[in-house]
């Protein structure tokens, strides 16, 4: 039986974080599930599509990355844990979601994790920052994926804040790869485009600016090194992923 730990409301609505004994539960709305932190080991992610994220690693040793959509703080924490050296930047609409991500979540409170509360689209729109080599986008409220994360120029403007070699990972639903637009802007602006479709119906979306070659050998080989650090398996995951056609 889980109990309410923490209630906030604001212009958006609800921010609802449980406690079922082993994990703290982020909840937008009645029966919804937005992030899941094991107290024991907060930096652990519980779910697939999260872990899916980390498929990215197999391609690119990050420096910097920026989180659109903070959540729970489970990606940074394990990003910060796994990742030596990294610097993540978090934009997070919400303020009370920050709060609960500190509160709760146990997001780490370091120097090289930055959190700004902002509109994602507008800070794409209007910041100066550094390029990086991993933008994660895992922008939804409590009807689903914002339509923000689906647009031909958020895709774009992605793309023109990544890295030479940098990679986009987007969380969608199975049902968006039906979206022609979405799928053209993608197509338009990433050489190298794969996928994962986990047993939840996420779809996991891997877009690197510049094609990569490695065997599947090769990437089994990274992917139980990383394994090992993330304390849980990409093998998988990896065994799911799969080229997005031209």
């Amino acid at each position: 039986m889980s109990k309410l730990s923490y209630q906030a409301q604001d212009e958006y609505g609800t921010v609802t974080v449980y406690d079922d004994g082993e994990c703290y539960i982020l909840s937008f709305a009645t029966h919804d599930e937005q992030s899941r932190c094991l107290k024991a080991a907060p930096h652990i992610l519980q779910y697939d599509y999260t872990q899916a994220m980390l498929l990215v690693l197999l391609f690119c040793y990050p420096k910097r990355v920026l989180l659109l959509g903070l959540g729970g703080g489970s990606l940074a924490s394990a990003l910060y844990h796994a990742v030596a050296g990294i610097h993540i930047t978090a934009v997070e609409l919400r303020a009370p979601v920050i709060e609960a991500a500190q509160r709760y979540f146990q997001l780490p409170r370091a120097k090289r994790i930055e959190v700004i509360q902002q509109n994602a689209d507008m800070f794409l729109l209007d910041n100066n920052m550094r390029k990086v080599d991993v933008i994660f986008a895992d922008l939804y409220d409590a009807t689903g994926t914002a339509a923000m994360q689906l647009r031909v120029d958020f895709i774009r403007r992605c793309a023109e804040l990544l890295k030479e070699q940098g990679w986009l990972v987007l969380n969608c639903w199975q049902e968006q790869q039906d979206n022609p637009c979405f799928c053209n802007a993608l197509r338009e602006h990433f050489a190298d485009l794969r996928y994962v479709l986990t047993g939840s119906k996420n779809w996991v979306i891997l877009a690197g600016k510049v094609a990569d070659d490695q065997t599947n050998n090769l990437l089994k080989e990274t992917a139980a090194s990383w394994s090992g650090k993330l304390e849980f398996s990409l093998h998988k995951h990896l065994a799911r992923l799969r080229y997005l056609e031209v």
